[in-house]
């Protein structure tokens, strides 16, 4: 049937999405093809497609086609991530719309309620990929609680508990007291606010002084409520003011605690008074401190439970009426901090604040950087607590080696400084989490504190005896330490399957740069312990989509956009083009609508030349290698084609996507669409038929790996291909080079005819106007040669080649030869020389008058930077005015 008149992309893409899957496209059989393997970042189930996901899984599906054109066995393994904090919190929410809540259920019948929403809810991004054209192999979809990564988890927790790389600590830790669990300080986001710092008096015991006579230590805190928990005050130990009453005892006034002044560095002799309150059990510079002055974790005092509510210390020292109360001020009640200043002060321990018009206040205003959970949005309070933690350090010693010696290639290479020095500084890494939802931690506890750590119930019983009562550990593990085995796991380890063999190491990572520490390193880690080699050969860190002022998205800004809207505006293959052609080796992707736009011009272009191409009865071909050619202008398309594949190929291997699909683009645009077409207008012979549907045919697989919809449309609707899909076709392999004389003879018509062109635009010419050239003679071969295309493209009325009048004329210069083209009785020359130099003038005025307003630092200074940018481009558009009207002068003679 013939081709539809307008190029509609939803029509298409349903339609291809439905067909590749449906056939088993996406992984054809290729056992004794090379492997290719990607493995996606598993997406959370809770998730949507946003635009970050967009960039990200375009750029894997683009290596994923082009690889699969080259023949390979080309594997991406697609699976969702089953997100615990995330997943638990969207289920509980909707528990409490009902009145419900998580506690009104056992542990199992909570974890079935949340099977039940994914069930019916979750996992709603896997369509959303497929409308982007994502190619995975949505056949053997995994999720990071399945039945096989279940058992890949618990193996590796034994092993690694075995090997000693993980262990049972008391540690502090990020403490989310909205979602009542620990949270790496990867999840932890650093905000300012408005806070106060408060100064106390601390009375020194036992009627000690310090050498100026004063009975107290000065500290200052921007946590008041913490001094519940304090258990020592630091000074310098170079700090000549406190040297003689280091290892005195000091008061806390409100417990009555009384505990020793201790020599830390961590003290700072400049900041303040130099004296720092100590609570080692929520603060981790202080844990350190605690740490170095002996105390063990176990003894460190711990004032809050879960909620963040005060609880009684162990030494049973905190006041009846702080029990209970919130850390913070909270529905309008005072909490602990507000009562500790409160009494402070009426005990008269508060030191004021004097502000500049010599005011007292009770506390001084600072902009504090303050710790929130990403997910719950509330402070974090770092809490001692038993964790479970992996010897992340040991870990990260193989990975190191392997970026260092050249085994994991990070692109872009700018990378690997940050890298290093997050690896190299690694801190333990907590894995329990305090939810419901997760990978159980398969460890067992007796009544005496025994653990027994084992794969299985039956396996830790076994270890622990007939008879001995066992309760499991009711922790989850952290998301990422499943998600850090997705590599192997997912090929089905720890079975040696076939899979596994063929396709681990992975070929590469696609990531973006703010998962590089909470999975990527990771994964880097578990890969190279358990199946003792890299991962991934190679590790591709790609930037972030930035709204077009360069903002980062946010909801709370309101700047966030949806891809999903994007694609029903503008296309998936305008939008797959648009992220590919941006992506510059990780920098910063800007949205702009007005590329979308053009991008699917683009794709309405390509539509169009296929719909010239076939009302001219210029059909598919049957070829890999070039037709035989013998004109000028067929030889010069076939050499573009051979220099846009090696282009393209040069551009995926430095994973150049911006290059890739640039290159395509301009061949595509401007070298067949623009000028093959035309100059082969009229003259289509049976070599330019099957030479232009050779080359239409190399464009939709160059183009397919961005593009896949219109390309795979157009391929199997210009040909009986239904067999021969273009998705698994073969990549170009022309078999011809560069024709030196052809493509010189071509780019020399297409300089002159844009000289033409532009000299008739100068000078009020129509388009279609025939002017007479004279030639100098060294060009006769030539013009002979392109006599055809010079008829139709120049549309020159005579080409000769003997002297010009000596009248008015405009002087084309091309590639250092002069064409003569006479305007004697072509236009009014004094009134066109007129008329151009007014223009001149006013353009020249204009461009210095911009460029006097820019070379003034005032205005550069205090202007609105859309205002300079805006002078900036009117400066270089009058400028080039300038210097076009000043040509067309020139050419009057």
């Amino acid at each position: 049937m013939p081709m539809e008149k307008t190029f509609d992309p939803a029509a298409i893409e349903a339609k291809w999405a439905r067909e590749w899957e449906s056939r088993g496209l996406y992984r054809p059989a290729r056992p004794d093809a090379e492997p290719f393997t990607i493995v996606n970042p598993p997406p959370n189930v809770t998730g949507a497609l946003h635009i970050g996901h967009a960039l990200d899984n375009t750029l894997q599906d683009v290596l994923i086609r082009y690889e699969r054109l080259r023949g390979k066995d080309a594997l991406w393994v697609v699976g969702m991530d089953h997100a615990g904090i995330a997943t638990q919190m969207v289920v509980e929410r909707q528990m409490e719309e009902r009145q419900d809540k998580r506690t009104n259920y056992t542990r199992e019948e909570f974890v079935e309620k949340v099977w039940q929403w994914k069930a019916e809810s979750g996992g709603q991004i896997t369509g959303q990929l497929r409308r982007l054209g994502c190619s995975m192999d949505w056949a053997n979809e995994r999720f990071t609680m399945d039945e096989g990564l279940n058992r890949a988890v618990a193996k590796v927790f034994v092993e690694l508990y075995h090997q000693n790389l993980i262990y049972r600590d008391k540690r502090l830790v990020n403490w989310d007291p909205k979602l009542k669990t620990a949270i790496s300080d990867l999840e932890v986001e650093t905000h300012e606010v408005q806070g106060s710092f408060w100064h106390f008096k601390y009375p020194l015991a036992d009627g000690v002084t310090l050498d100026d006579g004063r009975d107290h230590i000065e500290v200052a805190t921007t946590r008041p409520e913490t001094m519940l928990a304090d258990m020592a005050v630091a000074v310098h130990p170079d700090d000549e003011r406190y040297k003689s009453v280091i290892g005195k005892e000091i008061l806390q006034p409100i417990t009555g605690r009384r505990f020793k002044v201790i020599a830390d560095e961590h003290a700072d002799p400049e900041l303040g008074s130099g004296a720092v309150k100590i609570t080692p059990g929520h603060d981790f510079n202080d844990f350190e401190v605690g740490k170095r002055a002996g105390m063990r974790p176990g003894e460190m005092l711990n004032m809050f439970d879960g909620d963040a509510n005060v609880i009684q210390t162990s030494d049973g020292l905190i006041p009846r009426e702080y029990l209970g109360l919130h850390r913070f001020r909270r529905d309008g009640t005072d909490g602990a901090r507000e009562l500790v200043v409160k009494q402070m002060k009426e005990l008269g321990f508060l030191i004021p604040h004097l502000d500049k018009e010599g005011l007292e206040h009770d506390a001084e205003p600072r902009t504090i950087q303050t710790p929130f959970g990403d997910r719950g949005g509330v402070v974090i309070e770092p809490w001692l607590t038993d964790q479970w933690y992996v010897d992340a350090e040991k870990l990260a010693q193989a990975p190191i080696k392997a970026v260092r010696d050249g085994r994991i290639a990070i692109v872009p290479k700018s990378w690997e400084k940050t890298f290093f020095n997050w690896m190299e500084n690694i801190q333990p890494w907590c894995i329990s989490r305090q939810l419901w939802w997760g990978h159980r931690i398969p460890a067992w506890f007796d009544g005496e504190g025994n653990i027994f750590v084992a794969e299985s119930e039956e396996e830790a019983q076994a270890e622990a005896g007939a008879g001995v009562k066992l309760e499991r550990d009711p922790d989850v593990l952290d998301t990422w330490f499943s998600s850090a085995l997705w590599p192997f796991a997912t090929l089905g380890w720890p079975e040696d399957t076939a899979m596994l063999r063929r396709h681990y190491p992975n070929d590469v990572l696609v990531s973006g740069f703010d998962i590089l520490f909470f999975w990527d390193a990771r994964m880097a880690m578990q890969g190279m312990h358990f199946m003792g080699e890299v991962p991934w050969k190679t590790l591709y860190l790609h930037g972030l989509v930035r709204a077009p002022d360069g903002q980062k998205m946010s909801k709370s800004k309101g700047n966030v956009v949806d891809p999903l809207g994007l694609i029903d505006q503008y296309g998936a293959d305008a939008l797959r083009f648009f992220m590919a052609a941006m992506e510059s080796q990780g920098r910063d992707i800007k949205m702009d609508d007005a590329r979308l736009a053009g991008y699917r011009n683009f794709a309405t272009k390509l539509w169009n030349a296929a719909r010239f191409c076939e009302a001219n009865g210029i059909a598919a071909s049957a070829s890999l290698e070039a037709p035989a050619a013998s004109l000028p202008v067929n030889r010069w398309i076939i050499s573009e084609v051979a220099d846009t594949v090696a282009e393209m190929e040069r551009a995926f291997a430095a994973y150049r996507f911006d290059d890739a699909a640039n290159a395509v683009y301009s061949f595509a645009w401007d070298h067949f669409c623009d000028w093959y077409l035309e100059l082969i207008k009229g003259a289509i012979d049976d070599e330019t038929k099957a030479t232009a549907g050779w080359v239409l045919d190399q464009i939709l697989v160059m183009l397919h790996p961005f593009m896949p919809f219109i390309t795979e449309e157009l391929w199997t609707g210009l040909g009986d291909r239904e067999n021969y899909p273009l998705i698994t076709a073969k990549w170009p392999a022309p078999g011809a080079s560069r024709d030196a004389e052809a493509s010189a003879d071509i780019d020399w018509l297409i300089k002159l005819v844009r000289e033409l062109r532009g000299a008739k635009a100068e000078l009020g010419l129509p388009p279609g106007a025939r002017l007479t050239a004279h030639f100098p003679a060294s060009l006769k071969a030539r013009t002979e040669r392109l006599a055809a295309q010079l008829d139709r493209a120049a549309r020159l009325e005579a080409i000769r080649f003997d002297p010009a009048p000596a009248d008015a004329s405009a002087q084309l210069v091309v590639e250092g030869e002069t064409i003569t083209v006479p305007l004697e009785g072509v236009i009014d020359i004094a009134a066109e020389r007129e008329r151009l130099t007014k223009a001149l003038a006013a353009a020249v005025k204009e461009r210095d008058s911009l460029a006097g307003r820019l070379g003034n630092a005032s205005f550069i200074e205090r202007a609105k930077p859309e205002a300079v940018e805006k002078a900036r481009a009117d400066h270089a558009a009058k400028a080039a005015e300038a210097d076009r009207l000043a040509a067309a002068l020139a050419r009057l003679g």
